[in-house]
């Protein structure tokens, strides 16, 4: 069992030493830093993830999905990197779903929540089916003040899945604000119940 379950990281320790030789003899690729980055990134090694980005941007300036990942791993420790980045790959592809999510998010954090908005129906746009972009869209309509918003959003999660638990619990913040405490305990009870841990929101 124990061999099972260290497999995919010996592989994946394996296609770090790959790609690790073969920069040695390609240094300037761009798609070999960036995939060593995210390589990195699987392997929970973010310093080594955020050099190899930035390394893959210096080879290619124009590779947006590198400002993208760059992006993501600067999100909640320095949310104003994140913005940099993620505004960096919508220069090179305005329609890049994931740097739209990012952007919704790093806002957030950042106390800016009307920008959230934005970029939140902009990611959900793009990105009809993700359950990611709905959940930061929520959180945006709720950090703006918009909480009826927020509650039709969440209620139409629930409606294409009854076991969102973000959306129970998203809902539950909504209705609690427009002052609607019964619905809002029902809503977080049922969120508890699914494992929603409002201490990991994302």
């Amino acid at each position: 069992m124990a061999n099972a379950q260290n497999a995919p990281d010996a592989k994946l320790n394996l296609y770090i030493k790959f790609l690790k030789e073969r920069l040695a003899f390609e240094p300037h690729s761009a798609i070999m830093h960036y995939n060593l980055g995210l390589a990195y990134t699987h392997k929970g090694l973010s310093v080594e993830a955020i050099s190899e980005l930035k390394q893959a941007i210096e080879c290619d300036p124009n590779l947006a999905q590198a400002y993208v990942n760059l992006g993501g791993l600067y999100a909640v420790a320095e949310p104003e990197k994140s913005v940099e980045a993620n505004l960096k790959a919508l220069e090179i592809d305005p329609d890049l779903g994931p740097a739209h999510c990012n952007l919704a998010f790093g806002y957030l954090r950042g106390g800016q929540p009307d920008k959230a908005v934005e970029h939140g129906k902009r990611a959900l746009e793009l990105m009809p089916g993700s359950e990611k972009a709905y959940q930061l869209l929520a959180a945006a309509y709720i950090g703006a003040g918009q909480t009826e918003a927020s509650a039709e959003l969440s209620m139409k999660m629930i409606e294409a899945n009854s076991s969102f638990a973000a959306a129970h619990f998203n809902l539950a913040v909504a209705l609690r604000a427009l002052g609607k405490e019964q619905e809002a305990n029902e809503h977080e009870k049922r969120a508890e119940e699914l494992g929603y841990d409002p201490t990991e929101r994302r």
